[in-house]
């Protein structure tokens, strides 16, 4: 399928990590969404209820990610992938991008992050 609904850099504050001052302070991260999603009939229908809501994916990434402390950005993206499958079952596939630009790391970096793909039939959904 090639048809797709995105949000790009979703800025959100959260205190993932496994160091302590990212526990304490936190830190804002930007996620990137796309879900794959036949749109065939919103594309004749013109109307809302055959696509997935933009608002409605933001809502329900920023709850799954921001809900919950997780040391590891896998397992808050991981998070994110599922809650989006579980409410919006018009959606086969989801890839989740979580940015952290502020990563403790003793260098000079431009980005780093992870990108995980799940799926309903394929890829573990856990």
């Amino acid at each position: 399928m090639t048809d797709q609904v995105f949000v790009s850099g979703l800025a959100l504050h959260a205190y993932h990590g496994v160091m302590q001052h990212e526990a304490k302070v936190g830190q804002t991260f930007k996620l990137d969404l796309t879900l794959d999603i036949d749109l065939t009939q919103a594309s004749r229908s013109d109307k809302l209820a055959d696509t997935v809501g933009y608002d409605q994916v933001v809502e329900v990434a920023s709850n799954a990610f921001c809900g919950k402390r997780y040391r590891l950005v896998e397992a808050a993206a991981g998070a994110v992938a599922n809650a989006v499958l579980e409410r919006f079952p018009q959606v086969t596939a989801v890839r989740v991008t979580v940015h952290k630009p502020h990563a403790p790391i003793a260098a000079t970096f431009d980005d780093v992050g992870v990108s995980i793909l799940r799926s309903r039939h394929g890829k573990s959904l856990g």
